[in-house]
């Protein structure tokens, strides 16, 4: 029992922590970003050099150092998002009124310069650990790409939480590009396809004939799917998200306004039901 239970918490805490350290760290004065975002530096810039280190070996603990790793180096990017350092060529709200595709069309010049860093990393690890028998940091790090993939095209096709108050100031022109929807036709997908994943994943790691160390990396990485899907729900269900990090958003500077401009609300859609 003892051998699914610590991949599982351990996953579960580092996933939680990880978010929370995250939202505090973009929740400081502004003149901290730049020290914030060296240390997070050196950190992933270390975790990239375990992650080369760590591919040829098949032991529990190399399991747990890659997935660390992957995840700093994934949260080096979340940092670099959230600070405004890397972000898109676009700085400003889209215009009211305006269409789907001149919505997506900005959407995306909004996040450029992170997706274009997010696909050159990925690629990076998919080489350097190419052909080697521990994968856990590709797999891990891919999870949350595309995890996190999916959760922009939610949010840009309509959920029913948009999270704002996660968003620091200099970032609320990213609410114009998002609709609040009771659902919408991509979120069935983007649950079912990686409980799916997860589930088997879990299967294969409790047959007996599993090696120790690929046991430990399968349920880490379909711990850490499991959390994004339970993300997922959280965008349509009526839950206290920020509760879970009530912590870490503490942080938020002393008057900074937590809800978007009034200009920035994204509009109702007529389609489909209103969340109430």
């Amino acid at each position: 029992m003892l051998s699914v239970a610590i991949p599982v918490l351990f996953a579960v805490f580092v996933w939680w922590f990880s978010t929370g350290l995250i939202l505090l760290l973009d929740g400081l004065p502004r003149k901290t970003f730049r020290w914030s975002l060296v240390i997070s530096t050196a950190l992933a810039a270390t975790a990239f050099g375990a992650l080369v280190h760590t591919a040829g070996n098949t032991t529990p603990a190399d399991a747990y150092c890659a997935f660390t790793c992957a995840l700093l180096v994934w949260g080096w990017h979340e940092l670099a998002f959230l600070t405004g350092w890397i972000t898109g060529p676009r700085k400003t709200a889209t215009p009211p009124g305006a269409g789907t595709w001149t919505r997506f069309v900005h959407a995306i010049q909004a996040i450029l310069w992170h997706e274009i860093a997010i696909i050159s990393v990925g690629i990076a690890i998919i080489a350097v650990t190419w052909g080697e028998p521990n994968q856990v940091g590709t797999w891990t790090y891919l999870v949350l790409w595309t995890m996190r993939a999916s959760a922009k095209l939610n949010l840009f096709l309509g959920v029913r939480n948009l999270s704002e108050e996660f968003l620091p100031e200099h970032l609320k022109y990213l609410v114009s590009f998002f609709r609040r929807r009771a659902m919408n036709l991509l979120f069935p997908i983007s649950v079912t396809v990686p409980t799916i994943i997860a589930g088997l994943m879990v299967q294969e790691a409790l047959l007996p004939s599993t090696a120790p160390a690929m046991h430990v990396g399968l349920l880490l990485v379909a711990t850490m799917l499991g959390m994004a899907v339970i993300e997922h729900w959280m965008m349509v269900l009526p839950l206290p998200v920020a509760a879970l990090w009530r912590w870490a958003l503490r942080s938020r500077e002393p008057g900074e306004p937590r809800d978007p401009p009034p200009l920035l609300v994204p509009p109702p859609d007529n389609n489909l039901l209103h969340a109430r």
